[in-house]
């Protein structure tokens, strides 16, 4: 693996599912992989999961971790051919270099701005340290894309599965801030690429990218579509058509207990408790959202370590 800006960098994902579980089994006995290599963590945008998942992924084998949050650094500019005589220091085009000569691996957190559906699926950031650095970049979550999450997903439903093609459905729930499609978009691609029964419920007005939903089934009724379900996994995004903007807080879109069944409950974390997801839910047996956020790890890991072994063999 020569990147991992988005899923369609794993050329096979049942085998990576595999091999993550593998390592979750034993996380240090590829330890000597990363030995003298640096893992590089850029951070455009707040984490909590990401960044301590991915530090502990990096470590088990046994790089060394540095963790710069940019909003502490010099402003970068991202466009090219600008006259830099505003509050922009440094172009990306020297940073991206300067950190390459750092690091081993790059990996960049970057939101969206919700507020420019084209630059945002232009994904300036990422793409620009993609165009411009000379090590390997990782994709710890875009303006578009979360791939790490969506394989952290995808391992978790491998692990605790009943059937061979569960039933699995991603629900919209109300929040009262603009959130981004990242997770849901990944998580949709993920689950297309896997032996699973997929469906998606959201209110009218909520339909995500309709290249990336294809020919998933839609429902605009949230009841009906969890019926049967094996997994359910639940997360708010903003409009798509009506770029960035939050058309509904209807609380009845709230998972409860009653609606949810016998499905396992899936969340990537932040979760606002009796907005999203009622305490019953959260606090049952049925939620497997911290299994969920400690399988991070063993995503990471592996990513990383497909990457490492990639420039070993170019070494």
């Amino acid at each position: 693996m020569k990147q991992y800006l988005n899923i369609n960098d794993i050329t096979n994902i049942s085998e990576t599912i595999q091999e993550a579980i593998e390592l979750k089994k034993n996380p240090y006995q590829f330890k000597e992989l990363g030995c003298n290599k640096t893992l590089v963590m850029l951070f455009f945008n707040s984490s909590l999961r990401t960044r301590l998942s991915t530090e502990k992924a990096a470590k088990n084998l046994g790089m060394e971790v540095m963790i710069l949050n940019v909003s502490n650094t010099w402003n970068l500019e991202f466009e090219d051919g600008t006259i830099m005589n505003l509050d922009k220091a440094e172009h990306i085009k020297e940073a991206a270099k300067v950190i390459s000569e750092y690091a081993d691996v790059i990996a960049v957190r970057a939101f969206p701005s919700l507020l420019d559906k084209q630059k945002d699926e232009a994904e300036l950031i990422l793409k620009s340290f993609q165009k411009y650095a000379t090590a390997p970049v990782v994709n710890m979550e875009s303006s578009t894309a979360h791939p790490l999450q969506a394989l952290t997903d995808a391992l978790t439903i491998e692990e605790l599965k009943k059937t061979q093609k569960p039933k699995v459905v991603l629900s919209w729930a109300p929040h009262p801030k603009a959130l981004p499609h990242a997770v849901a978009n990944s998580f949709v691609s993920m689950m297309k690429e896997l032996d699973v029964d997929l469906q998606i419920t959201h209110p009218e007005g909520y339909e995500l990218n309709s290249e990336i939903v294809g020919n998933v089934e839609v429902s605009y009724n949230q009841e009906e579509a969890l019926k049967n379900a094996d997994f359910v996994y639940v997360k708010n995004w903003s409009s798509y058509q009506n770029y960035g903007k939050v058309l509904s807080t209807n609380s009845d879109w709230m998972i409860t207990q009653e609606k949810l069944g016998k499905a396992k409950f899936m969340h990537c974390l932040p979760v606002r408790r009796n907005v999203v997801v009622e305490d019953a839910v959260l606090d049952s047996e049925n939620s497997v959202v911290i299994q969920q956020a400690g399988n991070r790890t063993y995503a990471a890991q592996v990513v990383l370590k497909k990457i490492l072994e990639e420039v070993r063999r170019n070494e």
